[in-house]
């Protein structure tokens, strides 16, 4: 929630330092006075589709938006210390849903393009129904950007589970 509050945070200061109000940055962004309002409370973090409007509207150069778009994926990343959630995992379930914290918010057409992995694939993985092939769920780990400590942890724990458990993998 503190990711989630910095942000909101960062996007205040944004319009601040642009000098416009909410009504003006409306009609800027396309987004009514009410969404933008939201999007800064730091109840909850607004679609990247939200911030980029706010952050275009507040006139953030187009070459600064991948910068934000990081800060805006680290802040909707799960919280929860996704090393513990591995190496807790007991089964292919939890697995699934550890790494379904780190590939957070991506959605699987997304993961699929940018991996060239198909979605039921990784689909399958994420719900532990399919064990993984460790070079492939590497690739899709290393793809968003997951730590070398998460990488590795993913490893040891597929590994780990797949000897105490054959299951097919892709």
């Amino acid at each position: 929630m503190q990711d989630v509050e910095g942000f909101a945070a960062a996007l205040q200061r944004v319009r601040r330092h642009a000098g416009l109000t909410y009504r003006e940055l409306a009609e800027r962004a396309h987004y009514s006075h009410a969404h933008l309002t939201r999007a800064t409370s730091g109840r909850q973090l607004p679609t990247w589709e939200v911030a980029a409007a706010f952050l275009g509207g507040c006139g953030v150069p187009a070459d600064l938006m991948p910068v934000w778009r990081r800060r805006w994926e680290d802040a909707i990343r799960d919280p929860r210390d996704v090393v513990g959630l591995l190496e807790g995992a007991g089964s292919l379930e939890e697995l699934g849903e550890a790494v379904a914290a780190l590939v957070q918010p991506r959605s699987l057409r997304v993961l699929a393009r940018e991996t060239g992995i198909p979605r039921a694939t990784i689909q399958a993985w994420l719900r532990g129904t399919r064990s993984p092939g460790r070079d492939r769920l590497d690739h899709l780990v290393r793809t968003v950007g997951g730590t070398h400590a998460e990488r590795a942890a993913v490893a040891r724990t597929l590994d780990r589970l797949t000897t105490t458990q054959p299951a097919h993998t892709t």
